[in-house]
Parts: C-alpha cells; structure tokens; sequence
C-alpha cells in the first residue's frame, strides 16, 4: 500500500460520483415501467445489508486489502485465487464504463471518431491519475464533485421552468403490483450501481478516521441512491415509460428537450460534461483498485509501475468486449448480473464473513485460555 491517507469528505464524494457514473446513462430499472424508482429504492435499502457486510469484514482487517485477507480468510491458494478473480472483476467494470463513455461520446458529439481513439484519450487520463495515488483522485473528486452538484441543480430547475414534467406519465404506481418492483430490484437494482461499492474496500484501508466508514459509506450510497431516484422520476415524467425505454441515454433526450424562453436550448453539451466526470471517478476507482490490488498480490513495492500495462488491457478490453451498444448493454444487464455481480457483490463476501467471524471468536477463545 502506498502510504497516503484520504478523508471521510473525500471517501464519501467518491462514492456518490462513482455510483451516479454511468449509472445516469442507461434507463435503470425501466423493466420496472413507471415504478422504475421504487426498485432504484428498495435497491438502495437492501444495499444498506451488504454495506455492513463489506464495513464488518473491514473492522476485522482494518489495515488489509481485500486481495491479502481473503488470503488470511481463505488460506493462501484459495485466498489467492479468490483475489485474482476479484481483481479480474475490477478490470472488467472498468472496461465496460470506459465503452460507455466511448459509445455515448461518439453517439452524440463525435459520430466520425472511432471508439478506440475516444477511450484512448480518456485512459491516458485516468492512467495519469492513478500513478499519482488515492490522494490525487480524492481531491479530484472534491473538485469534481461541486462543479457536477451545481449542473445537476441547475439542470432541474430548467427542466422545471421549461414546464416539461407530466406526473400523469407516472401513474398508475404498482399496477402490476409489488412483484415486478421486487424482480427488478434484486437482478439488477441492487447490483447495479449499489453493491459495486465493493470496490471501496480496496480504499477502506487509507482511509485517515477508520471510525467514520460506515456512516460515510451509508450517507454516500443514500444521497446517490436519491439522485437516481429524482433522475428516473424526471425521465420518466418528460419522456414517458416507452420512450425512456427505446432511449439509449434517456437523460440525454430529457435535456435535450428543455427550452426556456425560445433562447436557452441545446444544453446537452453540459449533462455530456457532468457525465464524464462521473465516468472518469468511476473507471478511476475500478483501475486503482485493480493496480494496488495487482501489486498485492504479486508484492510489488511500487504500484504505479503497473498503471501502464494493465490499462492497455483494460483499453482493449473496452473494445472486445461486445461487438456494438445493443450487446454491450445487454450483456451488463442481463448476463454480469448474474454471473459477476451476484456471486462477487453478495454470496462471498457473505461467506468471507462468515468464516472471518468464525476464525475471530476461535482466535479470541483461544486468547482468553
């Protein structure tokens, strides 16, 4: 680990960036039709579970990344496997934002660019970023993080004043009753962007007041889970269930709608630029995870040296990882739900728990004699 600490201040904006990220992108939860935000809720409730999962198996190896105590956990062959598909994952997730960025960049502003000269650019950044260490990307993050709250108020005054909103598109609530909420909410709700915060427990450790973890973690995902909510609500109140559904960026299309006064049009361009911050945060927190993760594991003293070449595979895997937009969201939303996310997000970490719990009342039982 590099020796750099960040604060509760900063843990907590990049958590909220990296949760809003790409999720401002798709229409989440939209299987959900106009009950869309009430999975994105029980979504964000049933996250609040996990969260004290990942933050108890932190209070137990509070000084440890994930990738060395599931090794203490599990044992060093298992612990180790265990930590190079988690790292695998990582690299996975921070492939797939970098082609969401690349697909929304060239669908609404650079249509003539080809895909790997956009994700080019914005990893070079990124590989930038994370050589200079969590320090840097926490301030980043402060910075970031006023400059997109102002476009996210501003934008919904305007989509107020411009007199857009039709609640009558949000209504009947539950109509199909409360099963399909629940379905949405646990195959892709919960997942997606919630239970990502896993990532976090690879930045736990640098954390300055170890005491604040919880409460930041639970105020982080509370404040990112209601702008999601107030975001869907809009979409779906503008655009309509069926329109935000065949949308491929329904915040998009919503902002492109506003209109005040025949002269305040065309605003696309800064819900483009609060985009990529969040996207940058995002994919910058995957990979840092990745890098320090990586140099655990094969005990590297210097992290950084690694930020080159695994970009290049996470670059690269950005561009193999579906063959166009359509598969590429399908295969988010439908197949990494249940393949990575549930057993990765829930059912090992709760198994880690388990076993860590164990192991500690053993080794205090033992103490104790």
């Amino acid at each position: 680990m590099e020796k750099a600490k960040i604060s509760s201040i900063q843990l907590f904006v990049l958590m909220v960036l990296f949760e809003m990220g790409s999720s401002l992108l798709v229409p989440l939860a939209i299987d959900a039709k106009q009950d869309a935000w009430l999975a994105i809720m029980f979504g964000m409730i049933a996250s609040f579970v996990l969260l004290l999962v990942y933050h108890k198996l932190y209070s137990y190896y509070p000084d440890l990344l994930p990738t060395e105590y599931m090794q203490k956990i599990l044992g060093k062959v298992a612990g180790t496997v265990l930590a190079f598909l988690y790292l695998f994952y990582f690299m996975y997730e921070a492939s797939r934002v970098l082609r969401d960025f690349g697909e929304m960049l060239l669908t609404f502003a650079y249509p003539e660019t080809p895909l790997f000269i956009a994700n080019a650019l914005l990893m070079l950044v990124i590989i930038y970023t994370v050589r200079k260490g969590i320090e840097v990307i926490g301030r980043s993050g402060e910075l970031l993080f006023m400059f997109m709250f102002t476009l996210s108020v501003v934008g919904f005054i305007l989509i107020v004043v411009s007199g857009l909103i039709d609640m009558t598109n949000l209504q009947p609530v539950l109509e199909e009753g409360l099963m399909p909420v629940l379905k949405v909410t646990f195959t892709q709700t919960l997942y997606f962007p919630f239970t990502e915060a896993f990532v976090f427990t690879m930045i736990l450790p640098y954390l300055n007041n170890p005491k604040k973890a919880k409460l930041t973690m639970f105020c982080a995902t509370g404040l990112s889970g209601i702008n999601l909510i107030l975001t869907m609500l809009i979409n779906i109140s503008v655009l309509g269930v069926d329109l935000t559904a065949r949308s491929q960026f329904p915040l998009l299309s919503t902002v492109q709608s506003i209109q005040v006064a025949d002269f305040l049009e065309r605003l696309d361009v800064f819900f483009m630029l609060g985009l990529v911050i969040g996207i940058f945060l995002k994919i910058s927190i995957f990979f840092y995870a990745a890098v320090i993760g990586t140099a655990s594991v094969f005990k590297i003293q210097s992290p950084s040296r690694l930020a080159y070449p695994l970009g290049l595979i996470v670059l690269f895997m950005s561009m193999s990882i579906a063959s166009n937009f359509q598969e590429h969201i399908h295969e988010g939303l439908k197949v990494a739900m249940y393949v990575l996310h549930m057993p990765l997000l829930v059912v090992i970490p709760i198994l880690l728990l388990l076993i860590a719990f164990v192991k500690n009342r053993k080794n205090k039982r033992d103490r104790a004699m």
